[in-house]
C-alpha cells in the first residue's frame, strides 16, 4: 500500500479519532482505487485527477455492479484523502469535486410502532424479573447448567434491546460500555461515541432497575470467575466474552421475532430510529434529539421529521375546522 495512504490512515486514526470499523472501510476503498488506477511503479498523486476518478466511478457502477450509495461512499473517501493531500502540499485542488456523483434514492429511517415495542416488553418482562434472578441464584455458578445459561441469556438479550430502545445508542457504543459507564445513582449512562466524544444519556427508572438486577445476575452466573473492574465490559455473553457485532445483531433479531407489527428489518439501528421518532412525536425539539443521539450536525437528525407525518395528519383531522366538517 502507498505510503501516503498509510499516512492518511494514521491521521484519521490518531487525529480525527475514527473508529476501527471506519478505518477498515477507508483502507479497503483506498486500496481498491490504488489497485485500479495506479500501475506498479506509479505515484498515487499522479493519477489523482478527475479523469481517473470518473473512470473509477464507471468501473464501480458498470463492472463491479455496486449501488449508487456504495459508489458515493468510495467518492467521499477519495475526497477526504485528497483534502489531506492538499494540506500536505501534495495536491493543488480536489479532483473529486469535478466528478458528478450517481443519484441515489433517499432511504427513510425504518422504525417500530410504539405499541409493538410495548408488546415486546410486556412479553419479556419475566426475563428481567427478580423472580428469575432468584431462580438463577439457586444454581450458583451457571456455566455448566443449561437452565442457568438460558436464564442468563434471555436476561442479557432483553437488556440489549432495552438499552438500545431506551437510549438510542449505536451498536458500537453498546459494545463499548464498561461497568463504570452506568451511574445508576445519578441515573445516567456515559457513552463514548463517534470521534471519541463522550456524552451522558438519562436512564429511565425501569432501565436502572433492570441494569442493577443484571449486575446481580452476572455475579451469580459467573461467580468467582468475574472481576468487575471499572473498565470491564458492562455486558457479557454467556461464555464471559465481551459483546461483538454479530452477537448483538442476532440477539435483537431473535428477541423481536414474532412481535406483532414488526415484520421488516430487525436491527439495533432500527431501535435507534424508533426512539428518535418517538421523541420527536412526543414534542422533543430537534436540537435536544441531536444531542441525545450524538449527531455532529442537525442535518443528520432532520431525517426523522418525516416519521411524524402520521401524527400531523391525526392532529389535522381532529383540529382543523374544514377537516372536522369533512
Amino acid at each position: 500500500m502507498d505510503g501516503l495512504i498509510d499516512s492518511y490512515l494514521r491521521y484519521i486514526a490518531n487525529v480525527r479519532r475514527y473508529s476501527e470499523r471506519t478505518l477498515a472501510i477507508y483502507r479497503d476503498v483506498l486500496s481498491s482505487f490504488e489497485s485500479y488506477a495506479c500501475p506498479e511503479g506509479t505515484e498515487l498523486c499522479s493519477v489523482l485527477n478527475a479523469t481517473a476518478i470518473r473512470n473509477y466511478e464507471v468501473h464501480l457502477l458498470d463492472e463491479r455492479k455496486l449501488g449508487a450509495r456504495t459508489v458515493n461512499l468510495h467518492l467521499s473517501v477519495l475526497s477526504g484523502f485528497c483534502k489531506f493531500l492538499i494540506k500536505e502540499g501534495r495536491l493543488r485542488s480536489n479532483p473529486v469535486h469535478l466528478v458528478n456523483r450517481p443519484k441515489q434514492e433517499k432511504r427513510l429511517p425504518e422504525f417500530y410502532r410504539e405499541d409493538s415495542m410495548a408488546e415486546y416488553f410486556n412479553m419479556t418482562a419475566h426475563a428481567a424479573s427478580r423472580d428469575e434472578l432468584d431462580l438463577l441464584k439457586s444454581f450458583g455458578s451457571g456455566s455448566g447448567d443449561k437452565l442457568a445459561t438460558e436464564l442468563y441469556k434471555r436476561r442479557l438479550h432483553r437488556l440489549i434491546v432495552s438499552i438500545l430502545h431506551n437510549t438510542a445508542i449505536r451498536r458500537s457504543e453498546l459494545i463499548g460500555l464498561q461497568c463504570s459507564s452506568a451511574d445508576l445513582q445519578r441515573g445516567v449512562l456515559r457513552v463514548r461515541g463517534k470521534g471519541d466524544k463522550t456524552r451522558e444519556i438519562p436512564l429511565v427508572p425501569s432501565l436502572c432497575e433492570e441494569l442493577e438486577l443484571y449486575r446481580q445476575a452476572v455475579l451469580y452466573y459467573f461467580s468467582d470467575s468475574f472481576h468487575g473492574n471499572a473498565d470491564s465490559p458492562l455486558l457479557l455473553t454467556p461464555t464471559g466474552r465481551k459483546l461483538y457485532p454479530v452477537y448483538v445483531d442476532k440477539a435483537v433479531k431473535s428477541e423481536l421475532q414474532g412481535v406483532g407489527g414488526i415484520t421488516g428489518r430487525k436491527s439495533p439501528h432500527v431501535l435507534r430510529h424508533t426512539l428518535a421518532t418517538e421523541l420527536l412525536n412526543d414534542g422533543a425539539d430537534l436540537n435536544s434529539i441531536k444531542e441525545f443521539l450524538g449527531h455532529s450536525s442537525l442535518a443528520a437528525t432532520q431525517v426523522y421529521t418525516h416519521n411524524s407525518i402520521e401524527k400531523l395528519k391525526s392532529v389535522y383531522s381532529c383540529s382543523h375546522p374544514r377537516a372536522k366538517k369533512k
